[in-house]
């Protein structure tokens, strides 16, 4: 229903998209920027950054795509508006995903691909097909992970009911953080989201194979693998955080 509003003003939808995609990309034009006055940071050149900041946005995007609309939750535990979805005969995840479905984040999806293109050209990188396979899996796991934490931050909005802000933080920002290298933060920070809240999975783990870089936190080699699975049990864990906050819900009381 929402895809078809929105194409019903298709002209509209374009610049909408153009403009979003002219928006995200000022990302990726702040970092080029920067590599204007220096030529590596923290050992990493522009095409290797570029390649983190490609997968990241690439997994991010279609995970804002899927469910972007999450942080509205808080919004209809307050009004008691998530009442009307429990009486549909659909499952309410998927209902709350697609409420006011934006098509338009489309755009994040373009622009990471945009981005990874032009880094997997300027990059000197042996190529493999095992380094090929990997790329694909690394964007659908890392998609995965942020979906995970999408719905685990709704789920904490059954509690905190005003909340996504907090759940921003850790979609938005943990997207932000990954654009850039893992030696460009502290070590308690890396350690935080390599073994509390995985993002590390998302790109950097597998793109330290990928350019020969040395593992986050000296991790064995064949961590490079681990994403699937590690989508699989951030994934396992949304769901029955979500479970647990939707029965916790009764409603408004008014």
């Amino acid at each position: 229903m929402w895809i078809r509003s929105t194409m019903a003003y298709r002209t509209s939808f374009v610049l909408t998209t153009v403009g979003s995609l002219v928006v995200t990309g000022l990302d990726f034009v702040g970092i080029a920027l920067m590599f204007s006055h220096v030529d590596v940071l923290a050992g990493y050149v522009l095409a290797e950054v570029a390649f983190l900041y490609g997968l990241s946005m690439l997994s991010f995007g279609a995970a804002d795509l899927a469910l972007g609309s999450m942080d509205r939750l808080g919004r209809r535990v307050r009004d008691g508006t998530l009442d009307t979805l429990l009486v549909r005969p659909v499952p309410v995840l998927a209902q709350v995903a697609a409420d006011r479905f934006a098509l338009r984040r489309v755009a994040r999806l373009l622009q990471g691909l945009i981005v990874l293109c032009w880094a997997v050209v300027s990059l000197d990188v042996g190529w493999t097909p095992l380094k090929l396979l990997l790329m694909p899996v690394t964007v659908v796991s890392g998609a995965a992970i942020f979906c995970a934490v999408f719905v685990a931050g709704a789920a904490f909005q059954f509690v905190a009911q005003d909340a996504s802000e907090v759940q921003n933080a850790f979609t938005y920002g943990g997207q932000t953080l990954l654009q850039y290298p893992p030696t460009v933060f502290a070590q308690e920070l890396v350690r935080g989201v390599t073994f509390v809240l995985p993002l590390a999975f998302v790109n950097w783990v597998p793109a330290s194979y990928v350019l020969g870089r040395p593992y986050p936190l000296g991790l064995p080699e064949w961590a490079v693998f681990g994403s699937p699975v590690v989508a699989a049990v951030c994934c396992a864990l949304a769901g029955v955080a979500w479970r647990a906050g939707l029965r916790s819900y009764r409603s408004t009381g008014s």
